[in-house]
């Protein structure tokens, strides 16, 4: 997430439902030319890593694990939560420029007919964040990559100290580490219901028609430019940071401090985050904690 511009309003949403089976995954998408970046930097897809909850694009199947696929972004959107169950994307030099911040928050059109629209109204005086999962500085090589991230599926309520301190820390560090000659997968999501923001403890906003989450994480998958990205993480070219947080104000703007394993989360979330590794791989990567750099 990131530093946020607007905020939201409290009431009673449900748990999303158990996730249907998965859907084949579709193509990588096509790396673009971009004048000005040589070498193996290229746009992938980020479900190269797999689908965490089985989310199919079927809404009447799936209603709280609808796939949505975009050209900046994949996730699971949940339409009784009215916020997504995770969000994914490939993070490459190919996909940072000088785009300026767009801020259109706005509906996502993209949704089925007859599902609730979430807007930005829907977090107006609440004391939360509309926080980006896919943040708007990981998308600024052109205005549509930007204004991507501003759709309302992109948000969850998030405590402002942890959007604008913890988050902002960890996403600057990530661009930091593709700026030094990495790509990387990037997963994020939140669970749970209920979180602190300024006006104090929520579980909902909207007339119960946004849930607040009560813990928001994140999985980093980080390896050097390069083609054949499973294979080479299969090899162990590869660093894992995971992070736990909860949705309160009172989060340590540390975000190092809330480092867990990749196994931590799936047990909280019932998703499997790392799929489409071999088992013995996911078995071995998933259960470390990072003790890596944090700067």
């Amino acid at each position: 997430m990131e530093p946020y511009r607007g905020g939201s309003a409290p009431s009673v949403a449900t748990t999303p439902s158990s996730p249907a089976q998965p859907s084949r995954t579709p193509a990588a998408t096509p790396a673009p030319n971009r004048s000005g970046i040589t070498g193996t930097t290229r746009r992938d897809d980020p479900l190269t890593l797999g689908n965490p909850s089985g989310a199919t694009a079927n809404p009447t199947a799936s209603p709280n694990n609808y796939l949505m696929q975009k050209p900046q972004f994949v996730l699971s959107y949940s339409r009784d939560r009215g916020i997504p169950n995770w969000v994914m994307w490939h993070l490459s030099k190919a996909w940072m420029g000088s785009a300026p911040r767009q801020d259109d928050f706005r509906p996502d059109p993209a949704l089925p007919r007859g599902w609730y629209q979430v807007t930005p109204r829907s977090y107006s005086g609440s004391g939360f964040d509309r926080g980006h999962n896919c943040p708007s500085a990981d998308r600024s090589y052109d205005l549509d990559d930007n204004s991507a991230t501003f759709l309302m599926t992109n948000m969850i309520p998030q405590a402002p100290m942890n959007n604008q301190r913890t988050w902002n820390s960890l996403e600057e560090y990530s661009r930091d580490l593709v700026k030094a000659g990495n790509e990387v997968y990037v997963l994020m999501g939140s669970y749970g219901k209920g979180g602190t923001g300024t006006n104090g403890p929520a579980t909902t906003l909207d007339q119960g028609r946004v849930t607040v989450p009560k813990r928001v994480w994140k999985v980093l998958v980080v390896l050097p430019e390069g083609d054949n990205d499973l294979q080479r993480m299969a090899s162990g070219q590869i660093r894992i940071v995971a992070i736990d947080t909860p949705n309160d104000n009172s989060v340590d703007p540390d975000w190092s401090r809330y480092r867990v394993s990749v196994d931590a989360i799936e047990n909280a979330t019932g998703l499997d985050l790392l799929s489409k590794l071999p088992t013995e791989v996911q078995d071995r990567l998933e259960a470390q904690v990072d003790s890596g750099p944090t700067r």
